[in-house]
Parts: C-alpha cells; structure tokens; sequence
C-alpha cells in the first residue's frame, strides 16, 4: 500500500516521501497516529502545498527534542524495588515506571514508548536506556535499580 508520510519516521523516510508498506501496517499505525496518508491523487497534491508547514512543525519537534536530550541525557536515575536473595526482581522495571521517575526527577514528560531499555531489566544493577525523542534524536540515560528495603 502506497502512503505519503506526514513527518520524519527513523528507517522508513522524510516527510512527503511516497513509500510502499504494508496494508496492515498503514492502516493501524501510520495512518491512525496521523503520521502518512494514503497516496491518492488529491493527497499527493494537497501534501505538496503543506510540506513546507510540515517540516518547520517537524524541526520544532526536534528543538525541543534536543532540548530535553540536553538536560537529561547522561544522567543517573535511580528506581528501588523489591528483590530476591540473589539479586533478582519480582517482575521487571517498566518503560512506564521509568517515565515517571524521569517526570519526577527533572519534569519532563516522556512517552513510555519511547523508552527503550536495552535489556530487560529483571535484577538489580546498573543498566543503560535508550530514549528515542525524534527520529534524528536519541539518546541514554544510566538507571542504577537498588534493593528496596523491606520496612520502609
């Protein structure tokens, strides 16, 4: 299926590239998030006329992306959470849980799905996340996950 993309999707393409994916995949995502339409005549010209406004609404994206990759990345984040003897979570850490001590710590409000740990996070130790803002901004941030104490 042939859709025209209405912002910048890492490893698919820019804005107002006609490209062809897959019919499930247009529909279920590309389309319903308002990230492309479907590749009609009228669209391809209506596409034309509003590139322009895409891609400055795009390049602010990306400024504030950046800005908040600034201010963030690098940075240590500590989570506490219960553990076995030998050192093993119950259950894992979430991107969910992640946002909210982003948001907690330095006040920023980050999707959960763009939060990517590169391992699961089932024990206790330091591990590093990755955080994809924008398609041209991504960056990591060290979680450091500590016993929590059982009579706190």
């Amino acid at each position: 299926m042939k859709v025209i993309l209405l912002e910048n999707i890492q490893k698919i393409g820019s804005i107002g590239e006609i490209i062809d994916v897959k019919r499930g995949y247009a529909r279920n995502y590309l389309i319903s998030k308002n990230k492309a339409l479907f590749a009609s005549k009228e669209n391809i010209k209506e596409v034309e006329k509003i590139k322009q406004e895409l891609n400055k609404k795009d390049l602010e994206k990306k400024k504030e992306a950046q800005l908040i990759s600034e201010k963030i990345k690098n940075n240590n984040f500590v989570i506490k959470k219960l553990s076995t003897e030998n050192k093993e979570l119950y259950g894992s850490v979430k991107p969910t849980e992640i946002s909210k001590l982003i948001k907690e710590k330095d006040n920023f409000e980050i999707n959960p799905s763009l939060i990517q740990p590169l391992k699961e996070i089932k024990s206790l130790g330091d591990f590093i996340v990755k955080i994809n803002l924008h398609s041209e901004v991504q960056f990591q941030i060290n979680l450091r996950v500590l016993p929590q104490e059982e009579n706190e």
